[in-house]
């Protein structure tokens, strides 16, 4: 059975939020979980799609490449979470949670336990759309993407420190990030944790902060950066450059930059995946005597061969005139669709002219051969059976 859209199976936009998406998931977590439905496979099948779905949009980099290609792109990386009850959730499979009370109250658990220190980040993935030319999209160019974005402080190389300080290992948790404290009431022991108030979760203290970031470990700068555009790209491709996005947090590596192509339309050509079409008009004598002509290709002029007695509509091909292909060697065709200009202001000459060639004419010279043995316009109107 194919499997569900991600964002189906937890009910939200494919915009959503992260904190959107996390009130979504505990809310649907709660309603199917094991414990609270003992013995129906269907809620534990339920719970098992809602773990894996978060699993995947919840994380950046997995996300990414899910909206990109869907299930395939995920190469069997989704649905590695486990489940279990109360006293055993399996919590590194999805989202990197300690316990259960995490699922179900975020923050506030941190009152009952399961806070940890906060390791490095990733940072976010970015996009940008470039607009580009008929012809550039064709043969490929090089563009300047401006994007403004948090950038690792490069005084500080991202640690947040002041120079010639470090980080130090807090006194008051140890390092762990927690402190725990144990309440005795009439029916046992209860030991909760927290956050460590003097390092908030995070381990370490920063004494001397960075004067340029703050301590945060990133400044937010403009940055120009060059792209290469491959020939044959179309509307809608997308092109991904590692390590272009958002610096990540507490030193966490740099998110994506995603380019999205948009091709502007051309006065003449017409993209049909790699083969590009056109109309070149002709005059009757061309179409009724044939004739070499020169047509626009996306090369310059090139010279195309009218054969006699071509109709209206007729298409001609001239080979490797159409667009690279993206991944591949080789290229499309150019189609030229003949049409037949019927001439205008006619001088009186001209016109007795042609109607001695209409008189001597004969319907004859009107009929062609046609395929799969039907008959053409002038033939259906001549036919007398």
């Amino acid at each position: 059975m194919a499997k569900r859209d991600y964002y189906e199976v937890l009910g939200v936009p494919k915009n959503v939020q992260d904190a959107e998406l996390k009130k979504a998931y505990r809310k649907l977590a709660m309603q199917y979980h094991p414990d609270k439905n003992p013995d129906d496979k269907e809620a534990e099948s339920k719970f098992k799609e809602i773990n894996e779905a978060y699993e995947v949009l919840s994380d950046g980099d997995k996300r990414s490449r899910y909206d990109q290609f869907g299930h395939a792109g995920l190469d069997g990386q989704a649905g590695a979470g486990g489940f279990g009850g109360f006293g055993g959730f399996d919590g590194g499979g999805v989202g990197g949670f300690d316990n259960i009370f995490d699922i179900f109250f975020g923050d506030a658990a941190s009152s009952m336990g399961g806070g940890r220190p906060r390791g490095p980040v990733r940072g976010n993935d970015m996009r940008r759309d470039v607009e580009l030319s008929f012809e550039e999209a064709a043969f490929g160019v090089e563009k300047d993407v401006e994007v403004a974005r948090a950038e690792s402080c490069s005084r500080c190389q991202g640690t947040g420190a002041k120079e010639g300080t470090t980080k130090k290992r807090c006194e008051k948790c140890g390092g762990t990030g927690q402190t725990k404290t144990v309440q005795r009431t009439p029916l046992g022991s209860f030991q909760s944790v927290r956050p460590c108030p003097d390092c908030d979760g995070e381990g370490v203290i920063i004494e001397t902060p960075c004067p340029d970031c703050g301590g945060k470990g990133r400044t937010n700068k403009r940055k120009t950066i060059k792209v290469k555009i491959p020939a044959g790209v179309d509307n809608d491709s997308r092109i991904r450059l590692t390590g272009e996005g958002e610096a990540g947090l507490r030193e966490g590596p740099s998110g994506d930059l995603y380019i999205f192509i948009r091709v502007r339309p051309h006065k003449l050509f017409e993209r049909r995946e790699n083969d590009v079409y056109m109309e070149m008009p002709v005059t009757f004598s061309q179409a009724a005597l044939g004739a070499e002509v020169q047509v626009e290709t996306l090369d310059g002029k090139a010279t195309l061969k009218v054969p006699e007695g071509v109709q209206t509509h007729t298409l001609l091909r001239l080979k490797g005139k159409g667009i690279p292909h993206l991944r591949s060697s080789g290229r499309g065709d150019q189609l030229v669709r003949v049409i037949v200009a019927t001439p205008t202001k006619l001088s009186q000459q001209q016109k007795e002219l042609l109607k001695d060639f209409a008189t001597k004419s004969g319907e004859e010279n009107y009929r062609s051969q046609t395929k799969n043995g039907k008959k053409n316009f002038f033939e259906r109107m001549f036919d007398k059976g």
